[in-house]
């Protein structure tokens, strides 16, 4: 396998080169940008599917009540 002396010396002479990224910044700083981003939208997603999950569950537990307590007063009477 061939490696250019550039690709295989990842070391730059100043921030300016680092964040240009041998001419490559658009690809590599728009690949972590669009990471990034995706890994925040799971994180969201899946904080609002825990809220829907816990919402849907403490709703069931109310009707579950609720008719525990109507069986309650029908077999009183």
């Amino acid at each position: 396998m061939r490696c250019t002396h550039e690709v295989a010396n990842m070391r730059w002479g100043s921030w300016a080169e680092f964040w240009a990224m041998g001419g490559y910044a658009v690809y590599v700083w728009g690949s972590v940008g669009v990471t990034a981003l995706l890994l925040a939208l799971e994180v969201w997603q899946a904080r609002w599917a825990h809220r829907a999950v816990v919402a849907q569950l403490k709703a069931e537990h109310v009707v579950n009540q609720r008719l525990s307590q109507t069986s309650e007063v029908e077999e009183l009477m």
